[in-house]
């Protein structure tokens, strides 16, 4: 999928702001493309602006700002690393944080656009009117694909003011 030009003004966030549910609803999304991740399994990717859900079989997975400031039921910090049963499936969850120097920071973007360009199908990406450096990506990993054969997904939410990269990876395991 080529790069989404989002409608909606950047908001000044950071990595911090950023919480992780298993437990939300789907949200009002700017974009969402389906995926198919091998075995019948299928991921909604939806793309939240500075944000981003993903919906496959029985995970639900919500990393946002929350809406209004506050904590919503079910949220937590963005943890570095989770693992879990979810209705029988293995769910794997890590994230982490890149606090770049501008030259690093320049690159990683450019490693990011290269990926949105790309005319892939697997992916959702999107950038803000105004600050194209505030990337939003989304890149399904079908089962068998790459070193790791579990589906999955990767994100990449970037915080240009901060000069900061939040990378998220999930991998699920059948029942």
């Amino acid at each position: 999928m080529t790069a989404i030009s989002l409608a909606v003004p950047y908001l000044d966030t950071a990595a911090e702001d950023l919480a992780f549910s298993l437990l939300a609803e789907r949200r009002p999304a700017h974009a969402v493309t389906g995926v198919e991740l091998g075995g019948g399994l299928t991921a909604e990717l939806r793309l939240l602006g500075a944000s981003h859900q993903v919906f496959a079989g029985p995970v639900a997975e919500t990393v946002a700002c929350p809406t209004g400031g506050e904590p919503e039921g079910g949220t937590e910090p963005l943890p570095s690393a989770t693992r879990r049963r979810i209705a029988g499936w293995g769910y794997e969850f890590s994230s982490r944080v890149e606090r770049c120097d501008t030259a690093g920071f320049r690159r990683r973007v450019e490693e990011l656009r290269t990926l949105g360009a790309a005319g892939r199908t697997d992916t959702l990406w999107a950038v803000f009117p105004g600050s194209p450096d505030a990337i939003t990506a989304l890149l399904a990993r079908p089962a068998g694909g790459g070193p790791d054969p579990r589906p999955g997904w990767d994100t990449w939410h970037v915080y240009p003011q901060h000069r900061q990269i939040v990378t998220t990876r999930t991998r699920l395991e059948a029942p």
